[in-house]
Order: structure tokens, then sequence, then C-alpha cells
């Protein structure tokens, strides 16, 4: 399907979806494996728009794999994801980037031999630079570091330097949904707040939907309007961020050292 093509669509799809109230993202019954291994089982999540959702876990329960399935690589063996009211399920990952969809994966993969401005370029790149100028401005104003450096090349930088780069080249596509995968892995605490605080602004200011990953429980539910928790591929618990965070399994599990047993194990 040609870009004008998708973009027909993605109106129309828009306009069908606000009618009928459903949610911009929605995860039904989805399975991913990893040859005979399964990492996803049945996983059901709805994501709106206007919110901020996250989806909590520990180490290798499936939540960057859920990332990944959304955006196409790999592909769900069962089950649907439909985006603003399109089955983007069996969609190749580049089709998907043009729906609306950008994400800033896990170890943030910036370009590391290219400079700032050109990674934020490449961001751009997706809706042929149109808006570049506004879009490069927005950015800057969101991680003001980002401004101070756009000629240094991104792998010299520090690791909360890098992450606010993988951010910024997500939003230079003007993304609907922005999909985060553990913003804040491997930052030092400050940077940390910088980066959530920013996730915050873009939502109360822009109105953006944010799908967010992450291990950082206490942070990513005090920001999110609702969150699921998944274990060992299942989503086994779901609420509002307040009710999770007041939940005695979810503080056992991760919010007081992590060492109780995760909710529904």
């Amino acid at each position: 399907m040609s870009v004008a093509g998708i973009n027909v669509l993605v109106e129309e799809t828009r306009a069908r979806q606000a009618a009928a109230g459903a949610p911009l993202l929605a995860v039904s019954g989805v399975s991913t494996y990893y040859g005979s291994v399964a990492a996803l089982r049945g996983v059901d999540l709805t994501v709106g728009e206007g919110e901020i959702v996250t989806l909590i876990g520990a180490n290798g329960a499936g939540k960057s794999t859920l990332m990944m399935t959304i955006f196409g690589a790999p592909q769900a063996r069962s089950g649907t994801i439909t985006y603003a009211g399109q089955d983007i399920t069996r969609l190749p990952t580049h089709a998907i980037a043009r729906l609306g969809l950008a994400q800033s994966p896990e170890g943030r993969r910036v370009f590391p031999r290219m400079s700032v401005f050109e990674n934020l370029q490449m961001g751009a790149s997706l809706n042929g630079g149109r808006t570049f100028a506004p879009d490069l401005e927005r950015v800057c104003g969101l991680f003001p570091r980002l401004k101070e450096r756009l000629q240094q090349r991104a792998g010299t930088m520090s690791g909360g330097e890098q992450q606010m780069l993988a951010i910024g080249r997500a939003l230079m596509s003007r993304p609907r949904l922005l999909l985060l995968d553990e913003p804040s892995l491997g930052l030092a605490p400050l940077v940390v707040k910088g980066i959530f605080d920013a996730i915050r602004d873009l939502n109360r200011t822009d109105g953006m939907t944010i799908f967010l990953v992450e291990q950082n429980a206490y942070h990513a539910l005090k920001l999110a309007h609702r969150g699921y928790v998944l274990v060992n591929g299942r989503v086994t618990m779901s609420g509002t961020g307040r009710q999770l965070l007041d939940d005695p399994a979810v503080k056992a599990a991760y919010l007081e050292g992590g060492h109780g047993a995760a909710p529904g194990a």
C-alpha cells in the first residue's frame, strides 16, 4: 500500500474509532514464540487515546517481547493486535511505523557514528521531513541537552543523553502512539526523574498516547493512568496506577525489594 493510501486509511479508521469509543491499541489473546518456546501466552490489554498505560514485570517476563510483537518483529503466532481500528497483526514493521506508531527500544540503540542531528533526521524520515524544523524545536525544548550536542556523535554521549536522543528520534515522526521500552534502564536517579518528567509533559501538554514498559514499577505506576502486570508471559493483574501501587502483592514483588512472589505466579 502507498503512503498516501495508508494516510487515507488512518483518517478513516480514526473517525470510526472515535465514533465507537474503541481503544487506540488493543492486544487480544496474543501469543508469541521463539522457536518452540512461548514468550507471550494469550496476552490481553488495551491503550486508550490520551492515556499513559504501563506494563511492569520482572526480567524475562516478556515485556520487551510484547513491545516488539506490537511492532511486527517477531509477529504473533496467535491472537490479534488492532491499532486505530485496523488489524496490524501481520503487517511488516515499516508499514506499522507509517500508521503513526513510534518506538524507543530497550537499550537506546542510537546510531553511534552519526551526530545527534543526523539521528533526529532519521526519525523525521518517516514523514518526509515536512515538519522537521518545528519538530526539532519541540524535541530540543523537551530535552535541552540535545540542543547543546546537535553536532556531537551519538556514541560519545552519556547513557542518559542517548536515552533522550532515542525518545527524541521517535518523536520526530510525530507519532500518535509512542512505545517506550525500559527508558530508565541503567540510568542515574536524577536522569530517570528527568525522563519521566518529559513523558508526563508529552502526555499532559501534547495529549500523546504512551505505552510504557518499565522495570521501575514505582515511577511507572505513579505516572500511568492504568497498568498491567506481566508474569511469565501472561497478564496476571490490571488496574489504575494507584490501585496497583497500593496492591499488597505488587508491593511485595516490585516495590519493597522485590522479595515477594510475583502476582499470579
